[in-house]
C-alpha cells in the first residue's frame, strides 16, 4: 500500500505545523493500519469475480471519488501547471496504477497473506535505492545490517531452502515487483514534485484522478466487460478503493500531520501481521512456520533500515 513515506515526499505541508484532531491519533492509527492489512484480503476476493485491472480501476475509482468529496468540503482546488501534472502523472503510475494492478494479478496465483508480507519489503528496497538515487541517504552500520537481514527474511518467507517448492514464481515476482515499485515512486517525488508549494491533499487528488485516468484507458484493451456483477466481489472492490485507498490516505496524512512521518511510517509493520492473520482466519488460506518467522525478520530488517544515526 501506498505509505507514509510518499506522505512526506509529495507535500512540504506534510510535515508542517502539527495539527490535533478530535479522534486520538493512535486511534486512528490502528484504523489505518486495520484498513491496509486488510486491502489484500480484498484484493484477493475482488479477483474472484472481476479481472485484476478491473479491480484495479474500481479501486481507483472509488478511492478519487472519497479524495473529491474532501476537496470538494475543504474547497481545495487541483494543482495547475503542466510540469506538475506531467510529475504527477509519473508520480500514478509508480505509486497507484502499476503497484495496484501487479498486486492484484499476483492474488491470482498466491496467497493475501504472501503478498501482504512482500509488500512489506517496501522499506528494503527503498533502503536499497537510495543509497544510489539520494545522495543526502548515506549507509550507516545498522542501515546496511538492516537491509542484509531484511532480504534473509524474504528468502525464509519464499523457503529457499526447499528450492521455492509449492510457491508461484510469477505471482511472487508480480507481488515484489509490486512493493519496490512504490520506493521507486517515493524517490521521484521526493526529486521532482517537493516544495511545490500544493496542499497534499490537491497533490494526491491529482495523483489518484491521473491513475483511474490511465487505468481507464488500459482495462477495456486488456478485458471485456463483464456478463454479470457478483455482488461480494464488487462489495469487496468498493471497500478497496473507499476505504483501502481514499479514507486510508485522509487518515495517513492526518497522522503525518500531527506526529510526523516517523512515528507515523510504523503502521508499515502492522500491516503484514493483519493481512497474515485475516488472509487465515477469514480466508482459510495455509500458513507455514518460515512466513511468519520470514515476516518477523523481513520486519527487523525493514525497522533497521528506516533507522537515523543520532546527530
Amino acid at each position: 500500500m501506498s505509505t507514509v513515506t510518499s506522505a512526506r515526499a509529495l507535500s512540504p505541508t506534510a510535515a508542517g505545523p502539527r495539527r490535533r484532531a478530535a479522534l486520538d491519533w493512535r486511534v486512528r492509527f490502528g484504523v489505518l493500519a486495520l484498513i491496509w492489512g486488510f486491502s489484500f484480503l480484498l484484493i484477493k476476493v475482488g479477483t474472484e469475480g472481476y479481472a485484476p485491472f478491473q479491480v484495479t480501476f474500481g479501486r481507483l475509482l472509488f478511492g478519487t471519488a472519497v479524495l473529491a468529496a474532501a476537496m470538494a468540503v475543504k474547497r481545495e482546488r487541483l494543482p495547475r501547471g503542466v510540469r506538475t501534472w506531467g510529475h504527477l502523472a509519473v508520480a500514478a503510475l509508480l505509486l497507484n496504477a502499476l503497484p495496484f494492478s501487479l498486486f492484484a494479478y499476483a492474488e491470482l496465483t498466491v496467497p493475501s497473506t504472501l503478498a501482504g508480507i512482500c509488500n512489506a519489503t517496501s522499506p528494503l528496497w527503498g533502503m536499497a535505492l537510495s543509497l544510489v538515487a539520494l545522495s543526502e541517504d548515506r549507509p550507516t552500520r545498522s542501515r546496511v545490517a538492516g537491509l542484509g537481514i531484511g532480504f534473509i527474511g524474504v528468502l525464509t518467507v519464499l523457503g529457499v531452502w526447499q528450492g521455492f517448492h509449492g510457491l508461484d514464481a510469477t505471482g511472487t515476482a508480480l507481488a515484489l515487483l509490486a512493493s519496490l515499485s512504490y520506493p521507486v515512486g517515493w524517490i521521484y517525488v521526493r526529486r521532482t514534485l517537493a516544495g511545490t508549494g500544493h496542499s497534499h491533499l490537491s497533490m494526491t487528488g491529482a495523483q489518484l484522478l491521473l491513475a483511474t485516468a490511465q487505468l481507464a484507458v488500459v482495462t477495456p484493451l486488456f478485458t471485456t466487460l463483464p456478463s454479470h456483477f457478483p455482488v461480494v466481489p464488487l462489495l469487496a472492490v468498493v471497500a478497496l478503493g473507499a476505504l483501502g485507498t481514499g479514507l486510508a490516505m485522509l487518515i495517513q496524512y492526518g497522522i503525518v500531520a500531527e506526529v510526523g512521518p516517523t512515528t507515523a511510517q510504523m503502521v508499515t509493520y502492522f500491516i503484514p501481521v493483519i493481512a497474515t492473520a485475516a488472509g487465515v482466519a477469514i480466508l482459510g488460506e495455509s500458513l507455514s512456520w518460515s512466513t511468519p518467522v520470514g515476516a518477523v525478520v523481513v520486519l527487523a530488517g525493514a525497522a533497521l533500515t528506516q533507522a537515523r544515526p543520532r546527530p
